[in-house]
């Protein structure tokens, strides 16, 4: 297999940062490396205003990335930041792709990963790897890997 690499920005909360280095390492022994663009500990700023913060520091990095990752966590549906930051990759037209958590259940995900997301898998480094680069697409897992089930959506007529 092939080394490939992928610029990614991983949306997640900072309760969740010692994990980012473990989703990277999962990718390389799937044979991508991944260069991340995301604020944690490691790297983090010194800024207090929110909307510096997006604008100045986040917006850059997402634009950067070719697909931002969702890592999803029983505390990340909560997340003001998680969710602007779907939002804003939607706007910037990147690949979004929710990943649950290792060992995490089927716990709430952020609302706008729900609107946007090209992708949803478990904790599989194959199977991530193939949604960053496209090759799982308009799939959203469980947790454990399964399918979900269809969801009811309302529709509305056009006038």
């Amino acid at each position: 297999m092939g080394d490939k690499t992928c610029n990614i920005f991983i949306s997640h909360i900072h309760e969740d940062d010692a994990k980012l280095q473990d989703l990277k390492d999962l990718l390389k022994r799937s044979g991508c490396t991944a260069r991340d663009s995301s604020v944690n500990s490691a790297t983090p700023n010194q800024a207090k205003d929110p909307e510096y913060i997006k604008s100045e520091i986040l917006a850059p990095r997402i634009a950067w990335a070719g697909t931002v990752v969702v890592l999803i966590s029983p505390g990340t549906h909560e997340s003001a930041y998680v969710n602007w930051e779907i939002e804003r990759a939607a706007r910037d037209g990147k690949r979004i792709v929710g990943v649950w958590d290792h060992g995490a259940k089927d716990c709430d995900v952020p609302e706008k990963l729900d609107d946007y997301a090209n992708a949803v898998v478990g904790w599989q480094g194959d199977r991530i790897v193939d949604a960053i680069f496209g090759k799982i697409d308009n799939r959203w897992e469980t947790s454990t890997g399964e399918l979900r089930s269809e969801r009811q959506i309302p529709r509305y007529r056009c006038q």
